[in-house]
């Protein structure tokens, strides 16, 4: 679905070709060609060619995400095409970035957040019940150690049990099999492909908190295409970005990773901003959850003067205060250390443990 490689207008200028890189699957083009359209909206001139390609995590579809132990699972294949300039920029989920990036590529912008909650998806007979009502050991499908480690604690009369595969996949399974009364997946990615009519219910965080970065979308450069990180840096949210800069130094300190169950909730009401982190055994039976909070109130313009090509876990937003960037990183090591402070380590540490013996 490429344009023209490249055009004139009446004065003779030829306008550019930005060629972006995704994943092949719908969901993953419904989520680049919503970027493409803002930026073509944003630069009339430039003309959008979109490649797709096949990662690790879209082929290995036969074991659980969290056996495979590769970070860079939906990444690499789109980081490999980026370093041999096949592309300009590559659009992700937020959530399958790891919160430290190859050398030379930087994540240029994140956009605006859909809602990042998980959602409860019913087997059709299920219709018009929630997690609390199904049957005694009703068996709900997730690939998620973190949503399975905190539901199994929530709901301890329902069995989970591993799905894979893309969004059409796993609802496919779900509704012409008996094998699963519901599956668990992210909101964002339903509402994005427009299936709302499918979520039978919201996972509030008091039920299950989110993945880190889950919601946003990112955009992926290389660091040193100063032109091209300009072009892209217009699309960041400064709301979701500073929520995620603090959500990926949190798991980064923690040393967490999809082989772990990590979970996160933030929040921005006025000049603060709240993190909510929390660590998990695999069946749940033990966990840590702490509560911290920042002040991210732009500082005084003299002191604003940043460096913008400073990356904090991988994000470079050159046009966002970068006292108050600051102040989000800080406040996902504090919160990674208090929760270290209490045993978060030796959860992790077993989690991942028994995790691989499985």
């Amino acid at each position: 679905m490429s344009e023209e490689a490249s055009s004139s207008d009446g004065n003779g200028k030829v306008s550019r070709v930005i060629r972006i890189g995704t994943r092949k699957s719908q969901l993953a083009r419904i989520q680049t060609d919503s970027v493409a359209d803002k930026l073509k909206e944003l630069y009339p001139d430039i003309h959008v060619e979109i490649v797709g390609m096949s990662t690790t995590g879209d082929k290995i579809l036969d074991t659980a995400l969290s056996k495979i132990g590769e970070k860079s699972l939906f990444t690499k294949e789109l980081e490999n095409a980026l370093e041999r300039n096949e592309v300009d920029l590559v659009v992700h989920s937020l959530k399958d970035l790891p919160t430290t990036l190859p050398p030379g590529f930087t994540i240029g912008a994140v956009l605006k957040r859909e809602n990042p909650h998980d959602a409860v998806v019913l087997h059709p007979k299920h219709a018009g019940k929630t997690l609390d009502t199904l049957p005694e050991n009703s068996v709900i499908g997730t690939s998620s150690l973190r949503r399975a480690a905190q539901l199994k604690k929530r709901f301890p009369h329902l069995e989970f049990k591993d799905i894979r595969g893309n969004l059409n996949t796993r609802l496919k399974k779900l509704d012409e099999k008996e094998d699963f009364a519901a599956i668990i997946l992210a909101a964002a990615g339903l509402r994005r492909m427009g299936w709302e009519n499918r979520i039978s219910q919201i996972l509030g965080p008091e039920d299950c908190m989110y993945a880190v970065g889950q919601g946003a979308l990112a955009v992926e450069v290389r660091a040193r295409d100063t032109d091209i990180l300009e072009m892209v840096s217009v699309l960041h949210d400064p709301d979701t970005v500073l929520r995620c800069i603090a959500e990926r130094a949190f798991l980064r300190h923690l040393e967490g990773g999809c082989s772990v169950p990590v979970a996160v909730h933030t929040e921005v009401k006025d000049t603060q901003l709240y993190l909510t982190g929390a660590v998990y055994s695999l069946d749940g039976s033990d966990s840590l959850k702490e509560t911290m909070q920042t002040n991210i109130a732009p500082a005084d313009k003299s002191l604003e003067e940043v460096d913008e090509r400073v990356q904090r876990v991988g994000v470079t937003a050159c046009k966002i205060n970068g006292g108050a960037q600051d102040n989000a990183e800080r406040l996902g090591v504090d919160l990674a250390n208090l929760l270290l402070s209490k045993g978060a380590k030796e959860i992790l540490t077993v989690a991942r443990q028994l995790n691989d013996a499985r």
